[in-house]
Formats: C-alpha cells, sequence, structure tokens
C-alpha cells in the first residue's frame, strides 16, 4: 500500500509591533495563519506564497523556514515559514473573511491549535529551526468543543 501525506505550508507574518497576521476562514468559524495545501507540482516554498496571494492579497517573501511539523496520526507534514509582506493590500475574499494583526496574547479562542503552538514556538526561539510532532486536537475538534 503506498503511503500518502497531507502537505501544508503555512506562515508567521508579523507586523513592526510584533502582531502576527491572521485570517478568519469562510468556510468554519475560524481563525488560522495563511497557508494551505501543497499542489502537485509546486514547491513548500512557492506554496506558502501563492497561500499567503489567495487569502491575504498581500504579496509576500519567504525569510526563512521556522518549523517542520507531523502528525502521525493524521498522516500530516506542515511547514511553517517567516514571511515578509512586499505588496498588495489586505483584500477579503471568498477564503477570508477578515483579516488582521493581532498580539500573541489576543489570538482568539477559535485559532488553530496547532498553528498557536507553531507561533509559540518561534516566539521562544527565533534562532532555530523547530522539528516537533504535535498532539493537539484538531481545528475541528476545537470548533465542536467552542460549540461553534
Amino acid at each position: 500500500m503506498k503511503n500518502q501525506f497531507t502537505i501544508g505550508c503555512f506562515a508567521i507574518i508579523l507586523n513592526e509591533k510584533e502582531e502576527i497576521l491572521i485570517v478568519h476562514r469562510n468556510d468554519y468559524d475560524l481563525w488560522n495563519l495563511p497557508g494551505g495545501g501543497m499542489d502537485i507540482g509546486e514547491t513548500p516554498e512557492e506554496c506558502v506564497i501563492r497561500e499567503i496571494k489567495e487569502e491575504t492579497g498581500f504579496k509576500a517573501e519567504l525569510i526563512k523556514l521556522q518549523g517542520i511539523y507531523t502528525k502521525k496520526d493524521k498522516n500530516t507534514i506542515s511547514f511553517s515559514f517567516i514571511c515578509n509582506i512586499i505588496g498588495g493590500k489586505a483584500t477579503l475574499n471568498d477564503e477570508a473573511r477578515a483579516i488582521e494583526f493581532v498580539s500573541l496574547k489576543d489570538i482568539p479562542k477559535n485559532f488553530s491549535p496547532n498553528q498557536k503552538e507553531r507561533i509559540e514556538d518561534y516566539f521562544q526561539d527565533r534562532n532555530h529551526t523547530i522539528y516537533k510532532q504535535q498532539k493537539n486536537a484538531s481545528s475541528l475538534e476545537l470548533l465542536k468543543e467552542l460549540g461553534l
């Protein structure tokens, strides 16, 4: 049997106040980092830049790989990148109903727990790439828990 994995690529983008760019999804009452699934024929770096543009309207540049996160029980691998905005403007679209910068302490309750962990990892150690197996509940499990 052939192994199949889902590969995700997400961006941590900070403004001058060290607030994090987050996106409120249209399909669920959930906030998360800009990003998503990698398409066939694209690299993780291309994926994160494409996803930022699609979800926010911003043109971005990749600064560095922040971490590689796995969930063995879900067969997922997620790349987390530090990126900067280099153009464009925040544009709501069919993927995002809101786009905001928030401080770490003001991240909404209905924020992806795995992505929050990645942000916290970045703020705890900005100098090293993180390699970690995540065990948090899925975003959908969080929404059920919150009654959303």
